[in-house]
């Protein structure tokens, strides 16, 4: 799915963006003409041809919660405060990569490295540029309730009917759960089923076993909102299947710098905190449209986007 993101509402407290100076700049300069009795053309027109006259940049995401956010505030950025349109793109993590190495996608800020998408990165680590992480400490792996008295992987198959032979998984091309995968065999979980489906539903049928404290284990990673909304931990991995933590990369193709030069002066400057990209995350979760939230976020850490500008 392809979304052009020009058409969301402005948050009333953000600071004006190109567009607005732009409009403010043309209503100025065209007073002369109008009294002058000349013809004036429509400031909006004269604000149009010179947006377009800006690349528009086309970013990727996986439809994690985390990257939802972090790419949306990205985007909103980029628009409001660079002037470039903006075109978002939702896919799994391998056309993600595949989009990236074949130039379809100008940058994405989602990528987990070096161990979730270790296999990417060896695949199409030469055909892109790395800007290095905008957020530390991610982590992956399996994930149970508080009430659940298990804590080990190695535990699972001793509790096979309590778990109903389930682990609640996410999107198939994921890199969680290529490692999730491993974990099966290297743990000897074959009569469990790995269940594959998205953030979303992984998310819903969690809340669904807490809300009766029933036994689930899912597959997690931080940041993600529903640490902040239940009481959750990770499982044990002796064996070190899910790595250690790793951090999440801003990832640009080749030629992007020569092309618009503040567009990747940003991307490089961008690097926040779980603590923030959080906030966005609880926002979304409360039915906040992800741009809305975004510029919301912005609006009121005025001094940690300045930061990052160019």
């Amino acid at each position: 799915m392809k979304t052009t993101n020009r058409s969301y509402t402005k948050d009333r407290h953000a600071q004006p963006g190109p567009r607005a100076i732009l409009a403010r700049l043309a209503v100025i300069l065209l007073v002369p003409l109008l009294v002058l009795g000349c013809e004036v053309p429509d400031p909006e027109e004269v604000v149009d041809e010179a947006v377009e006259e800006r690349a528009e940049v086309e970013l990727g995401y996986v439809l994690w919660d985390s990257e939802i956010a972090s790419t949306h505030v990205v985007a909103a950025i980029i628009e409001d405060e660079l002037g470039h349109p903006v075109s978002l793109t939702s896919v799994d993590a391998g056309p993600m990569w595949t989009g990236m190495a074949r130039g379809d996608f100008d940058a994405m800020v989602a990528a987990w490295l070096p161990e979730t998408h270790e296999a990417y990165w060896d695949e199409y680590g030469e055909d892109v540029i790395d800007l290095g992480a905008n957020l530390d400490g991610a982590r992956i792996g399996w994930v149970v309730p508080d009430y659940v008295p298990v804590e080990s992987i190695t535990e699972l198959p001793a509790h096979h009917d309590e778990f109903d032979g389930e682990i609640i998984g996410i999107d198939p091309g994921a890199g969680l759960m290529a490692a999730s995968d491993e974990a099966m065999d290297v743990y000897d979980l074959g009569d469990f089923n790995l269940v594959s489906g998205s953030d979303a539903a992984m998310t819903a049928a969690l809340d669904r076993a807490v809300s009766d404290e029933e036994w689930i284990v899912v597959t997690g990673w931080v940041p993600h909102w529903k640490f902040a909304a239940y009481e959750l931990r990770f499982l044990d991995d002796p064996e070190g299947v899910f790595g250690e933590a790793e951090a999440i990369h801003t990832i640009v193709r080749p030629g992007l710098e020569e092309e618009a030069p503040e567009v990747h002066a940003f991307l490089n400057n961008f690097h926040w905190t779980s603590e923030q990209m959080g906030e966005v995350m609880l926002m979304v979760e409360d039915d906040m449209e992800p741009m809305d939230a975004a510029r919301a976020w912005i609006a009121d850490n005025r001094d940690v986007v300045e930061g990052w500008l160019p």
